[in-house]
This record gives C-alpha cells, structure tokens and sequence, in this order.
C-alpha cells in the first residue's frame, strides 16, 4: 500500500492499493492552504482507509509542475512521513497520474499562476496502460496554449488526484519501471529570493 500526496495545484492525499485500487482520499482545492490542511488531511485519509502507517510500503510525493510554494509543502511533507515510519518516497511527475490508461493522445493542462500554463503531453498509453509522454512538461502563456496542444485531447485539471498518482505509482513497480524526477519540476523560480549581504567596508 501507499500514501501520495500531490500539492502541485490543490492539495490531495491518498491511500492506494494496487489490488484493492483507492482505499480513501481526501482533497482540499484552495491552492493557498498547503501547509494548513496536509496534516489534517494525511490523518483523515488513513483513517478513511483503516491502514496504519506501518502498513504502508511507501510515500508518493507528487513533483509538479506546480508553483513553489505549494509544491514544496507536499514534497516536505510526503519525505517527513517516509523518513517518520521508515518507507521509501517515490517521486512522480504530476501530469503523469492523468494520462494513466489513456486511450488517446492528450494533454495535461494546470494553473501555473501569472497567467501561464503548465501542460504535458502524452501518446496513447502503452500496453500496460502507463503513460507515454511525449513533451513537457513546460509553461506557456494563457493565450497560447490552445496552438501549444493542437492535436491532444485537451484535460484541464484543477488539481491533481492522489489516488491516481498512487496507482500509478503501484503499477509502475508491478512493472518493474523506474520512478521520477527526483528534483521537483517547479518549472520557474521561486517568488520570494534571498537578498545579497551588502558588503562592509573596512
């Protein structure tokens, strides 16, 4: 069994199996209360599922795209829960979860604020049913995404569900694919950076 977690958009908490598909999820779509609601949210979601943490074999951290700040609350908190209970974390590109089974070219669409667009494409799934990307996933201005994804199918997802990105990760390993990226796809710098020490002069 797994736990993901996904904050690339909203926040999304899951706990999968791969036999018994999604035990529980729990989601809360205001992309401003990362950090209130993960904790409330990973306890609600095994509660739902009746697992304890002990139970799991693993932690998928969703790695975006997704703006920095919400990103980086889901990825922290998806490598203290792993490290709490001993698991590993199994990172996985966001988008990734929704082209899962997909009988058709598309593309996956998500708010990245400032009026860009994060968007990934994918061919129709390969023979076990996981996704075949094809491009991205990359930013693009509001008013050019429609000529960026011409010829996909086009899914705009408001957030990305935890259960999908689980499953994806418990097919993955029964197919003994590899996991990735391992850095978080932030896709542009943070908003806030550090200022530079101003030098004193002797």
């Amino acid at each position: 069994m797994l736990l993901a977690i996904d904050t690339s958009a909203g926040t999304s908490v899951a706990v999968v199996d791969r036999d018994r598909g999604i035990l529980a999820q729990e989601d809360e779509a205001d992309t401003r209360r990362h950090a209130e609601v993960i904790g409330v949210l990973i306890l609600r979601a095994l509660e739902r599922a009746g697992v304890a943490p002990l139970e799991l074999s693993g932690v998928v951290a969703g790695m975006g795209p997704g703006p920095f700040t919400g990103l980086r609350v889901g990825i922290a908190a998806a490598r203290a829960f792993a490290s709490g209970v001993g698991r590993p974390v199994v990172p996985l590109a966001s988008h990734d979860a929704l082209a899962l089974d997909a009988t058709e070219p598309i593309a996956v669409v998500t708010d990245a604020r400032r009026r860009e667009l994060a968007w990934s494409t994918y061919a129709a799934a390969d023979e076990l049913g996981l996704p075949v990307r094809v491009a991205g996933p990359a930013l693009a201005p509001v008013g050019e995404i429609d000529a960026v994804v011409a010829g996909y199918r086009r899914i705009d997802a408001p957030a990305i569900p935890a259960g999908a990105l689980g499953m994806l990760g418990e097919r993955l390993y029964a197919a003994g694919r590899g996991f990735g990226p391992v850095e978080p796809l932030y896709l542009r710098a943070p908003d806030v950076t550090l200022s530079v020490p101003k030098r004193v002069g002797s």
